[in-house]
């Protein structure tokens, strides 16, 4: 099987929520849905001090839809939304 390259936009409730403990929070969700791989995160300002979260990582693509992990995603502290932004396969 392929593998798929999965880009989340994680939302945080309000400026002041400490992203770098919803980032981890949010890796440890990851990890165990799509297991130990490459993962990039970077912070981009949304408006008006608020930073989203976006986290760029591989899995496999017989595991199917990513909504397990977005419903695991939302249950972290401190996130009020998660979304899927891209999809890809990954080729070679």
């Amino acid at each position: 099987m392929a593998k798929t390259i999965v880009s989340l936009r994680v939302m945080p409730e309000s400026p002041d929520v400490d992203l770098k403990r919803m980032e981890v929070e949010v890796k440890k969700k990851i990890v165990v849905f799509a297991g130990e791989g490459d993962m990039r995160v970077t912070v981009e300002p949304v408006a008006f001090g608020l930073n989203s979260v976006n986290i760029i990582f591989v899995m496999e693509e017989s595991q199917g839809s990513t909504e397990p992990l977005e419903i695991a995603i939302q249950t972290v502290d401190g996130v009020n939304s998660v979304e899927v932004t891209d999809v890809r396969r990954a080729i070679g």
